[in-house]
């Protein structure tokens, strides 16, 4: 193995070269960020975050390999994965897990107690979500509370406490994550079905793009609701619309079940993260004082 190979492994095993999974989890903190501030928060606050949410994300994707180790070398889009071709070594993957979940908590330090308090339950979500593949068809419900879980800590670390309104935003993300993940386990479900991995995509068979859909129509809704709570205007509207239209979309990609079309479903909902976090932005724009 050159010098090089392990520094690569371990990017590869962070999930480093596909960006894609941390961009899903910020959108959300962001959108929380912006309305727990009404308006663009703190610099400060605003990169631990930024840096936490990569940490975060990168640390969950080593637990889910590890936890995996013995089963992605029979899907095909994991077989490469540095833990199975034995590029990176059990003891090497926990370390470096414990090296991101330890920087990490040192960001969360920097906020303030409830926060911190908070942010227990996010470590508590990310190890656990890896292993529900084994004894429910839910695995998605799960990583939706991991994924949406940044929403009331942005709240937290901002204000210090958690308005009920932010719990729309938090059911929105958790439906969304319900959406995207499906789009991602029906490139799988073949490889699942053969060697017993349980998911949403397997559970809702050829009633997938149906139940994806009302899973679109119930996110739409909490955003809906979250917006009227907020007392969101017009841009906001008008991104939600887009938000909708983006949906439409993804539900074409996914129509034929073609693993690389909802594999680009998955990853296009990047564009519906940044499109409801351009309305809730704009909308405090246009807001702003001495406008």
């Amino acid at each position: 193995m050159t010098a090089l190979a392990k520094p690569q492994a371990y990017l590869q095993l962070m999930r480093f070269d596909k960006p894609i999974g941390t961009l899903l989890l910020l959108w959300p903190t962001l959108w929380a960020l912006w309305l727990a501030a009404d308006g663009p928060p703190d610099p400060g606050l605003l990169a631990i975050f930024v840096i936490g949410t990569f940490l975060m994300r990168s640390a969950g994707c080593i637990v889910n390999d590890l936890a995996d180790r013995n089963l992605d070398g029979g899907v095909l889009r994991t077989q490469q994965r540095p833990l199975v071709t034995g590029a990176v070594t059990v003891t090497e993957a926990l370390t470096l897990c414990g090296l991101l979940c330890l920087a990490a908590f040192g960001l969360v330090l920097l906020t303030n107690p409830f926060t911190v308090a908070l942010s227990l339950a996010a470590v508590g979500l990310t190890a656990t979500y890896p292993f529900m593949k084994r004894y429910t068809h839910w695995p998605q419900l799960v990583l939706g509370a991991a994924f949406s879980w940044g929403i009331p800590m942005a709240f937290a670390a901002q204000g210090g406490d958690l308005p009920p309104a932010l719990w729309w935003l938090f059911a929105a993300n958790l439906l969304w994550t319900v959406v995207f993940d499906t789009q991602y386990a029906m490139v799988d479900r073949d490889d699942d079905l053969r060697i017993g991995i349980k998911s949403t995509a397997v559970l809702f068979g050829r009633a997938d793009r149906a139940l994806i859909a009302l899973f679109q129509i119930a996110c739409l809704t909490c955003l809906l609701m979250a917006g009227r709570a907020f007392g969101l205007g017009p841009w906001y509207w008008t991104a939600l619309l887009a938000a909708a239209g983006l949906f439409m979309y993804h539900q074409w990609l996914i129509r034929e079940r073609d693993r690389e079309a909802c594999f680009r479903a998955f990853r296009h909902n990047n564009w519906f993260g940044l499109v409801v976090f351009a309305g809730i932005a704009l909308h405090f724009l246009q807001n702003a004082p001495g406008r």
